[in-house]
């Protein structure tokens, strides 16, 4: 067994030729998937809302889409490491038609009131099917973040992820400003006439794009879908990777709050027409941060730019409801979504040159399913606390005379009291990760590794030098 890191090979990080160009097909096409199911996904949160006036309702939809990617992240991971990754793009493309083409016939079938009973087993069945293939679509995100590595030269990651970040920022401008146009003109069943349509056209498009990449080697052995033993080799060798999984997870404790409540609170203050014109304006602050990373980069330290991105996350997050004015809440948005392509791409960067490519669909598997459980558990747990306690005291004479000095009037001060609190708590965690070994202990081993990994370098060797470490 080895007890040294073995020499890279610089051969086996070139990329192929056209890999560049391969990789922005890749990202225009997953760019378009995105937009489709991030435009279903808006589209049944804005409706159910404006049908039930329910905070519960869309807590449990957020929270629900956020417990399936984390459900399901592993097995993505499992699945984009032991296959091409053409292949998962295909595979993730056509089951998510397929779910939102039953969701549309089951539209077809059942009448609005059963479909917007949240005691029907039929709402449900119509909004599970939906994130279903919402969530398999994550399946592509992470086989997208494989082929930064695969496709890209390794000191150029940190901008190619700026440029995914660039990517998802116009993706969600667009899925925001027309999930609310078509909910608010066209209604639900034309929405999912449009979403099935994008979904076949994307898929159609994949289908003629190449990926030169060699078949994933086997072992021989049997291994279970959720390759959990694999997945935490896989962050064990690289040591203090776990950390920086939690590290990252401090932006998604806040953003189940954001699930549960932020799309009650802009519908309060704008109509849903202009509330998805607001979200779309807004997401431009995606868009700008993503093509600061791309030109920039992250630094030399990205685990400490991020935690410093995180910090100042809370600090957005506990003062933009802080009184009810429109231009407050839709200014604190836009400079809250120029921070997370940054958050993001600090992570992915750290990942694709610590850990080896054949393992990286699994590791990034890993840490998309610890960091999406954050939010449907705060998802989960502030919606109903919301509804039936803090929304109903902060309207109440008594709640106004206690903290009406803090928030100010209006009838949303309930849900700005929750943001002021996650917020704070999101600023203390992230602050108190600087004072911790294993912050110092990674942020050193990043520095001291010079280049990434090679595409081809056994696993086993790498992960057994690292271990020795």
């Amino acid at each position: 067994m080895s007890t040294t890191p073995p020499a890279a090979d610089p051969e086996s990080r070139q990329p192929p030729p056209g890999g560049a160009r391969t990789f922005a097909q890749v990202l225009v096409n997953t760019a378009v998937a995105n937009v489709t199911t991030s435009f279903l996904w808006f589209a049944l949160t804005f409706w159910v809302y404006l049908e039930t006036r329910s905070v519960l309702a869309t807590g449990i939809i957020g929270g629900t889409y956020m417990l399936l990617v984390a459900v399901f992240s592993m097995a993505f991971g499992t699945i984009v490491d032991r296959h091409r990754k053409h292949l998962v793009m295909v595979f993730a493309g056509v089951i998510t038609l397929l779910a939102f083409a039953l969701s549309g016939a089951i539209y077809l079938v059942f009448p609005e009131s059963a479909l917007l009973n949240l005691g029907s087993p039929v709402f449900w069945l119509f909004g599970g099917i939906i994130l279903f293939g919402a969530v398999i679509e994550n399946m592509r995100n992470i086989a997208l973040s494989t082929t930064v590595t695969l496709l890209i030269p390794s000191e150029r990651h940190a901008n190619a992820n700026g440029l995914v970040g660039t990517v998802q920022g116009l993706a969600f401008m667009v899925t925001s400003v027309f999930s609310g146009l078509s909910i608010g003109l066209l209604g639900m069943g034309w929405t999912l006439v449009i979403a099935i349509a994008l979904s076949a056209a994307a898929l159609m498009h994949l289908l003629f794009l190449r990926i030169p990449e060699d078949q994933p080697d086997q072992d021989g052995e049997r291994r279970p879908l959720i390759d959990l033993r694999g997945s935490i080799t896989a962050v064990r060798a690289a040591s203090g990777l776990f950390a920086l999984i939690i590290f990252s997870t401090f932006n998604n404790f806040i953003g189940g709050v954001y699930m549960a409540l932020m799309d009650p609170y802009g519908l309060e203050l704008f109509p849903v027409e202009l509330w998805g014109i607001v979200l779309g304006v807004t997401s431009t602050g995606f868009i700008i941060g993503g093509l600061v990373i791309a030109k920039l980069g992250l630094g030399r330290n990205p685990i400490r730019t991020m935690l410093l991105l995180v910090i100042l996350m809370g600090v957005l997050g506990a003062l933009f409801t802080i009184r009810e004015w429109w231009w407050l809440y839709a200014v604190g948005i836009w400079l809250y979504m120029m921070l997370i392509p940054a958050v993001e791409a600090a992570e992915q960067t750290v990942i694709q040159k610590v850990v080896p490519f054949r393992t990286q669909g699994r590791v990034f598997g890993f840490a998309a399913a610890f960091e999406s459980a954050a939010a449907p558990i705060t998802a989960f747990l502030i919606a109903p606390i919301a509804e039936f306690i803090i929304i109903p005291y902060m309207n109440s004479d008594a709640g106004q005379s206690s903290l009406g000095w803090l928030l100010g009037d209006g009838v949303a001060r309930g849900i700005a009291l929750v943001f002021l609190v996650a917020g704070v708590m999101m600023v203390l965690a992230a602050v108190g990760a600087f004072f911790t070994r294993s912050y110092r202990r990674f942020s050193a081993q990043y520095a001291s590794q010079d280049e990434s990994v090679a595409i081809d370098e056994p696993d086993g060797e790498r992960e057994d030098a690292q271990l020795h470490r």
